[in-house]
């Protein structure tokens, strides 16, 4: 057998990290972009935009079971084939507008990819030792956010780009579904070859059953609602992003709708350049400056600053929805505005979902706490569709500004709670 040392981490982990980001952008952003280009309405579009990122929200119910049946290489490998095939279905489901069956290859899709999440985060643990942990975390986040730019960015560019040349909406997207299945194939094939095998990569049934797990999934839950401030913790999870969480859904709509309608009439690939590789990294910018910041004067510091950076800049929607403008150069610098300073405030949310993990039982909490980061962007993307359609875009963003409220107030009851640093 092999041994996890004999292979080098970078001829894997930079690979598998990019592996587990594209399904997701896929699923999350790509279907999006997709189903409005087809012509579905923004109600129905965000209502099932939202349902079919479900997985993500309640994977840490299944994700015991992952350690209990086959090895972690074994998830890996068979949810990297689901995902291809489940993709390459797609781009032949796309070619005859059938919405239903589309939607159902993109939960199956959806499924996977959680799971391999899971198993990808407990394989880097298990073939790397604390060193190699270290030194390669920056790598996969590397990997991971260049699978972001490349699932939100190069792939819509080339469903736009591709539109216009053949004039044939879903030809276009099926072709680029065609490129995704061909890279997860290929990665697939690859990983096969070059994951390693460490020795303690084996199920745990022999150990544990599956009742002894779930018990203790169940124990880890309990625990994790007695823990003192339970509710005022939940009640920030959910409305610290608010604002966002609302708006995140429509930005495509938005920029994609005519004027007539509300919107700026971009085209598919402009907004493929604009948010795909511009706004992501200001994004990530954004984020790296959040997380130096808070590591130099600590979150209670912090708190205030990252949460008005958070929800204020959502303003430049409201901005573009009242002024139209017609130049791509001023839409693109209010969503690098807004996308940095995004990602400057969501810093303070991670950290406090990792503060407030923090005890025995850390990582089943913070599993629990990603549940309900989750659950905050769904929950309001079941509904904001509808609400967009009811009030227009002006209406809608000025809702969004209105979440604000709901922001700063969880902001101040928390960190009423932190220590001081």
């Amino acid at each position: 057998m092999r041994k996890s040392f004999d292979k080098s981490p970078w001829a894997w982990v930079p690979t598998l990290y990019f592996v587990e980001g594209l399904p997701y952008f896929i699923v999350n952003t790509i279907s999006l972009i997709m189903f409005k280009d087809m012509g579905m309405d923004n109600g129905t579009l965000t209502l099932l935009t939202s349902l079919i990122s479900i997985p993500w929200v309640i994977k840490p119910l299944w994700s015991p079971f992952v350690d209990i049946f086959k090895s972690k290489r074994w998830w890996i490998l068979s949810m990297q084939f689901i995902m291809l095939a489940a993709i390459a279905l797609i781009a032949a489901s796309v070619q005859f507008s059938t919405f239903s069956i589309t939607i159902i290859l993109f939960v199956v899709a959806a499924f996977a990819s959680a799971t391999h999440d899971i198993a990808a985060d407990g394989f880097y643990m298990l073939a790397l030792d604390s060193r190699r942990q270290s030194a390669f975390v920056g790598i996969r986040s590397t990997f991971y956010r260049v699978a972001s730019v490349f699932g939100q960015g190069v792939l819509v560019v080339m469903a736009g780009v591709l539109e216009k040349k053949m004039g044939d909406i879903p030809a276009a997207w099926s072709a680029t579904m065609i490129v995704s299945s061909g890279i997860l194939a290929a990665s697939a094939l690859y990983h096969a070859f070059a994951l390693p095998i460490p020795a303690d990569d084996r199920p745990s049934g022999n150990l544990r059953s599956a009742p002894d797990v779930a018990r203790e999934f169940a124990g880890a839950f309990v625990s994790f609602f007695k823990k003192k401030g339970v509710w005022l913790a939940i009640a920030f999870m959910l409305l610290y992003r608010l604002p966002e969480a609302f708006s995140v859904k429509l930005l495509f709509p938005f920029f994609r709708d005519p004027v007539s309608e509300g919107g700026l009439g971009f085209s598919t690939d402009m907004y493929g350049i604009v948010f795909g590789t511009f706004g992501v990294a200001a994004l990530l910018a954004g984020g790296i400056l959040g997380g130096l910041v808070a590591a130099r004067h600590g979150l209670r510091k912090c708190l205030w600053p990252m949460a008005l950076s958070l929800a204020l800049p959502c303003a430049v929607y409201l901005y573009m929805s009242i002024a139209r403008p017609e130049s791509i150069w001023v839409a693109g610098a209010c969503v690098v505005f807004d996308q940095f300073g995004y990602g400057f405030g969501f810093s303070a949310y991670m950290l406090y979902m990792m503060h407030f993990s923090q005890g025995p039982l850390k990582t089943s909490h913070y599993a629990i706490c990603t549940a309900f980061m989750a659950l905050s962007m769904l929950l309001p993307g079941l509904v904001a569709g509808y609400l967009q359609e009811a009030l227009g875009y002006i209406g809608f963003f000025i809702l969004v500004m209105i979440c604000c409220l709901a922001t700063f107030s969880v902001t101040f009851f928390v960190r009423r709670r932190l220590p001081s640093e």
